[in-house]
Parts: C-alpha cells; sequence; structure tokens
C-alpha cells in the first residue's frame, strides 16, 4: 500500500466536498438542496448508475482516508438507502429526491478527518522514539481531535 500524507488526506477531504455538493447540492433553497442524485431519479437506470457510483467514489475516500469501521458503516447505510430508493416507482423517486444520503455520507466521513491527529510516520516508529505519547497527548488535550491515525502503517 503507498504511504500516504496530510496533503493526501487533505485532498480527499476536497474531493469529498465535491460530491456533496454535486450530489445533493448543486441548487440551495435554504436548508434544502437538489443534485444530480434527485434530478437524474427521474430518468431511469441513469439515477441508479450515478447513486451507485458516487457512493462507490465515497466509500473509496473512506477506506483511502483510514476512516474508522464505524464511520464506514453509518456511510454505507446512508448510501444503501439513498441507492435503494432510487428504483422504486415515483415513490423511490420523491424520497430519494429528498433523501440527502451521499451529503450525509460525506458528512461523516469529513467530520472523522476533522476529528483525526494524522501522523506522517508508523507507529512502531513513533513508539520507538516516545513521540507515539505525545500524539495521545495531543487528542487528550484537544476536544475536537478523537483518534491518532498513522499514515504509514
Amino acid at each position: 500500500m503507498a504511504r500516504r500524507s496530510v496533503t493526501d488526506i487533505e485532498k480527499i477531504w476536497s474531493g469529498v466536498e465535491g460530491v456533496k455538493k454535486m450530489s445533493d447540492r448543486v441548487v440551495g433553497i435554504g436548508p434544502f438542496g437538489v443534485g444530480l442524485d434527485g434530478l437524474l431519479t427521474w430518468v431511469p437506470g441513469l439515477g441508479l448508475a450515478y447513486s451507485v457510483g458516487a457512493g462507490a467514489y465515497l466509500m473509496i475516500q473512506g477506506i483511502r482516508a483510514k476512516a474508522s469501521p464505524g464511520t464506514l458503516a453509518r456511510m454505507l447505510a446512508y448510501l444503501v438507502v439513498d441507492s435503494a430508493t432510487t428504483e422504486l416507482f415515483l415513490v423511490g423517486d420523491v424520497v430519494d429526491f429528498f433523501f440527502p444520503g451521499h451529503l450525509m455520507a460525506a458528512k461523516a466521513l469529513q467530520k472523522e478527518i476533522e476529528a483525526t491527529h494524522w501522523v506522517e510516520g508508523s507507529e512502531r516508529d513513533a513508539r520507538a522514539s516516545g513521540e507515539h505519547e505525545q500524539h495521545l497527548a495531543r487528542i487528550r488535550g484537544d476536544r475536537k481531535l478523537k483518534r491518532v491515525v498513522y499514515l504509514h502503517d
């Protein structure tokens, strides 16, 4: 597996932001938005293809960003509901039009990325040098941070 850097994680966050806006927020009306996912739902087959493709992209980015199993499961649940409703006749079109599954999955991943202390190194090296305890102290001292991820593991 290729070694990742903090720059790679920032690129993942930006790519997820793009899918989030394109899928569920191309046109915003107050707290509501409509995106390609909702619009393509009305075209048989095309809506499902877009929904599954965008969902797969988000899941791959979650894996690349080393998201926790809980976050990946939550993302998958949002995406399954979003994709499953796409092909239901009429009712599915309405539900998919208003259910922002891609937006919710993207936000879950972005929230986890923001709550992670990223280390460009391996845990083994950090433990050997004594820096691992410093990383743990950093997340204990910052309420926003929830976990440490070593990008070279």
